[in-house]
């Protein structure tokens, strides 16, 4: 028997119509399903945009914070923010009514004629400062040496150095700090004083500016300051004839003084300069806006140089600019009393060294002299370290004067009979310049390279007239100290030998010791 295939001849039903979907529906269910997944989809793209540029808000907040928190690590790393009120001394509260002192060091051989104005001795004007401190004596030298070492030195001549150290020593007892700036790492003097609580930070210039420093200057209680030739050496307070200036409460230039010691003070061992400082560096005054003061009752201004430019802080002026608004303003002199004169500076590039004519202070003579007719004297040390040069640069600015009218350049080398045992004996180690109207006085030889490279401090004093209720002012006084070398016996003028032979010869005839090294070095000049 055949089976059907109709399904109602299985005894299977057919749906009723009205419950079977027709294809219309499906496709309008279809495409209601198709627009709602579709709606969602768009919902979920957009919250999804919306949430990646939250989320980038966020990252770009993020990022920010942390620059301005990496920011804010290098600034605090960078710069100490001083929390002291710098003992209470401000702009508005310093005192600008001040004594100046004129203070040298002449050793006992040199016989200097006397011109009836007795100085204040160097030893003697840096106990009056120690007498002075009741808070704080803070101090730059490039040289700690106060005690000599060696068993031949005349003890009386080493005496005042001693003196001198064991009065820092003593600052502890009396409850006041000291605080000591220097490039030496391996100083007994100042371990010493480490040992005897006072704080010492040492300036990497190897590091810094391939240079070293030269800076030299105290500061007692931010009231009271010297700055000078002289380092914290017994050679300085015997041996050596120097000459620096002391100001007694004169807080207004002291504080801001202070400041290129907090300079210092931050580069405690690093070995960069930080490109952010804090605004208790910053200059107070400079060559366009000097402090006003008075100088023992005399109107003046004054104002601090520094060098090199890497620490120059903001609004300080430089040395070199000094010494031009100096020269610059001079009317009738310029007297000029250095160690060394030498208008080159030696760079090594590559591993090979490379020397430059240094134009700056050079030029500023020359013009003085040719086009507004100022005379200028030249006081240069001659001893076992002058560069051979020297004399070639000499003869150059004499030259100028050739058969000019209103026309006067002079140059006379001070040079004492040096012994074998210590070159330094007798030696000149003034670093000024004086003019009719104002003071520089620094811690650089005029070479090149000392002030591209080196650390140092200057002090510009202007007066508005050369007379006091006490006297001359400082300027006269200077003055005078530079007129008394020059006519001394010490001081030389090169006879016009300009060949080396010549210039040999007159180490001969003044008796100065060389050993073979330097002998090649005087026949060869271009050779260092």
């Amino acid at each position: 028997m055949e089976l059907s295939s109709d399904p109602r001849s299985r005894g299977q039903e057919e749906a009723p119509p009205a419950l079977l979907p027709s294809v219309s529906q499906l496709r309008s269910s279809s495409f209601s399903t198709y627009q709602q997944q579709g709606y969602s989809a768009s919902i979920f793209l957009r919250r999804k945009d919306k949430l990646e540029k939250t989320q980038q808000k966020c990252i770009a907040i993020f990022a920010l914070l942390c620059c301005f928190a990496v920011l804010l690590a290098l600034i605090c790393s960078s710069v100490e923010l001083w929390g002291d009120d710098e003992d209470g001394i401000t702009e508005e509260n310093c005192d600008s009514d001040c004594s100046i002192e004129l203070v040298e060091n002449i050793p006992d051989d040199l016989v200097l004629p006397m011109d009836g104005r007795p100085r204040l001795p160097l030893s003697a004007g840096f106990h009056m400062l120690l007498d002075q401190a009741k808070h704080s004596v803070e101090v730059v030298s490039p040289v700690w040496a106060l005690n000599p070492w060696d068993l031949e030195t005349t003890p009386s001549t080493a005496k005042e150095g001693q003196l001198l150290f064991q009065r820092l020593l003593s600052l502890k007892s009396r409850g006041v700090r000291l605080k000591i700036a220097s490039s030496l790492t391996n100083s007994p003097e100042l371990e010493t004083l480490t040992a005897h609580n006072a704080e010492v930070r040492f300036i990497n210039m190897t590091a810094l500016t391939r240079g070293e420093l030269h800076s030299s200057f105290w500061i007692v209680d931010r009231k009271h300051i010297y700055i000078g030739s002289a380092d914290m050496d017994w050679r300085s307070l015997s041996k050596r004839k120097e000459l620096g200036l002391v100001l007694y409460n004169c807080s207004c230039l002291a504080l801001d003084l202070h400041r290129v010691f907090s300079f210092y003070w931050q580069l405690h061992e690093r070995d960069y300069i930080p490109s952010i400082w804090s605004k208790r560096v910053t200059a107070l005054y400079g060559r366009h806006d000097a402090l006003e003061l008075q100088l023992n009752s005399s109107e003046a201004s004054a104002y601090v140089s520094t060098s090199p430019d890497l620490f120059c802080a903001k609004d300080r002026t430089r040395d070199v600019d000094a010494i031009f608004q100096v020269i610059q303003s001079a009317k009738t002199f310029i007297f000029i009393s250095v160690t060394d004169y030498l208008p080159l500076v030696s760079r090594t590039f590559r591993g090979t060294s490379v020397t430059r004519y240094w134009s700056p202070i050079d030029e500023m003579i020359r013009e003085a002299v040719v086009l507004r007719g100022v005379k200028v004297r030249l006081l240069i040390s001659f001893w076992k370290k002058t560069h051979p040069l020297t004399f070639n640069f000499v003869m150059s600015l004499k030259s100028l004067c050739m058969q000019l009218h209103n026309c006067s350049l002079e140059v006379r080398f001070f040079s004492h009979k040096e012994q074998k045992e210590d070159f330094q004996l007798g030696l000149n180690h003034n670093k000024y310049m004086v003019t009719d109207n104002a003071l520089y006085i620094g811690n650089h030889d005029w070479v090149g390279s000392d002030f591209a490279r080196s650390a140092g401090v200057g002090l510009v004093v202007k007066m508005k007239n050369n007379f006091t209720e006490r006297g001359v002012t400082i300027l006269e006084q200077v003055k005078a100290a530079f007129e008394r070398d020059w006519r001394s016996r010490y001081a030389k003028s090169l006879q016009g030998n300009k060949d080396q032979q010549g210039k040999y010869k007159y180490l001969q005839q003044n008796k100065i010791h060389m050993d073979t090294k330097e002998e090649n070095k005087w026949n060869d000049p271009l050779s260092s």
